[in-house]
Order: structure tokens, then sequence, then C-alpha cells
């Protein structure tokens, strides 16, 4: 497995976390990006960002909704799934532990 895939499956999976975490289970690709950089050191662009939340949403694990120049991610039913161990998402890294 390429180094740039396990990356891209971490990424994945924090994101789906972060929107899990979040009151209205939404934030906006500029937040995760930030996130992802500070907090997890993976740095990359907002345009590599959203090509990821893009993936999440043909997996039915987030909604997109344009706003301007970025987009807000949304968990939906499948992520949340993904989370919980009920489903898992090929190309998202597996959670160590069930979140509810």
């Amino acid at each position: 497995m390429s180094l740039d895939r396990i990356i891209r499956e971490e990424a994945r999976l924090i994101i789906l976390r972060e929107l899990a975490e979040q009151p209205n289970e939404s934030a906006t690709s500029s937040a995760l990006q930030g996130l992802l950089a500070e907090m997890f050191m993976i740095v990359r662009e907002r345009e590599w960002v959203e090509r990821e939340l893009g993936w999440l949403k043909e997996m039915d694990a987030v909604r997109l909704t344009p706003a301007g120049s970025i987009q807000i991610a949304t968990l939906q039913p499948a992520g949340k799934d993904h989370l919980a161990h009920r489903r898992f998402l090929a190309g998202v890294k597996r959670t160590s532990l069930p979140v509810n």
C-alpha cells in the first residue's frame, strides 16, 4: 500500500469523525483543511480536501453544498454507519472503536 493511499484513507476517516463531532454534523472544506494540517500534519491544498470530500460524496458518506468558493460537508448515514462499525467503506480507514 502506498503512502499516498494511507494518507487519503486516514484523512477521510478524520473528516468523518470531525463532522460527527460538530453539533450540526457539518464543516467547511476550509475548516477541514486547517484541522488536517494543524492537528494531524496532513498539509494539503483546499482543492485536495475538496477532492476527498467529492470521493466521500460518491460513497454517500457526506452531502456537499457549495458556498461561494468553498464546500460545506454534512455527514450522511453511510458515514455514520462507517464510524459506528455498522458498515465499512472501502477506501476509508476503520476506526479502532465504534463512534456513536
